[in-house]
């Protein structure tokens, strides 16, 4: 008899490879998205409290990249409200939990060393103030200024010291020259098996000027930079089983796994 859980992995499987070659399935995703952005769907989600822009597939995404790969450190750029590093915050919590489980063992969190970095040009005040009043502040760290400064990478190279296993997410400018240089910065740091997530990726799919008002568009995005970072980095795979998994996502291409070995 087949073991249930590996007919279900099994048939899971098979519904991601039939979905590889279901253009017209992708094709109702990347509309569906392009439609929610027009109507700023993204912007209606909170974390424990916190704005979180981001679509709830790739919240998804983050806490079962989180539970595979066990991280003691991840690094985000772009904090905006804050959410996104409530959400790391929360599944490192999580995991100190599950493990103190499974070591028949108490653990008092204010002792953890797994934590968040979060990086922000910009880390406005009322931000600031609440992401420190949060109930996940012990685990976070925040540095303020430009994610591809020396000065800047220095520091959360020094917060990241030591740590066995680090998982990246790169959310800040999303223009191709500053993706490249964020990629060149801190890909390096993600340990083997775990992942870099370039967010943002999706603009490439979108019309042109679809972006009015911002400095992205096609052709000049996180997208285009991942493909020529990856060029140079065969250490780097794109995880494509996660994109068919989501469907609606923004960022195709940007699932980074770590080849092991």
């Amino acid at each position: 008899m087949t073991d249930p859980i590996i007919q279900f992995d099994q048939e899971r499987q098979q519904r991601l490879e039939a979905y590889a070659v279901d253009e017209a399935f992708s094709a109702l995703s990347r509309t569906w998205l392009q439609e929610s952005m027009q109507r700023k769907y993204v912007y209606n989600f909170d974390w424990m409290g916190r704005p979180i822009i981001q679509y709830p597939q790739d919240m998804v995404a983050v806490q079962d990249l989180v539970w595979r790969v066990r991280p003691d450190v991840i690094i985000e750029t772009g904090i905006a409200h804050g959410g996104s590093l409530v959400l790391s915050a929360s599944m490192l919590a999580l995991l100190d939990m599950v493990e103190a489980i499974e070591m028949g063992a108490t653990m008092d969190p204010r002792v953890s060393q797994r934590r968040v970095i979060g990086v922000d040009i910009d880390i406005r005040a009322h931000n600031r103030a609440a992401i420190e009043a949060h109930p996940m502040a012990s685990r976070i760290r925040m540095i303020e200024g430009s994610s591809i400064d020396p000065t800047t990478i220095a520091r959360v190279k020094a917060e990241a010291a030591g740590a066995g296993r680090v998982m990246v997410c790169l959310d800040s400018m999303h223009t191709h020259d500053h993706v490249l240089a964020e990629l060149n910065a801190y890909a390096p740091l993600v340990t083997s098996g775990s992942y870099c997530v370039v967010f943002d990726t999706f603009v490439q799919d979108m019309p042109p000027g679809f972006f009015a008002d911002r400095p992205w568009d096609v052709g000049d995005n996180p997208k285009t930079a991942v493909h020529q970072w990856l060029a140079e980095h065969p250490e780097f795979e794109i995880d494509a089983d996660m994109e068919r998994r989501l469907q609606v996502t923004v960022a195709p291409h940007g699932f980074l796994r770590r080849n092991k070995g």
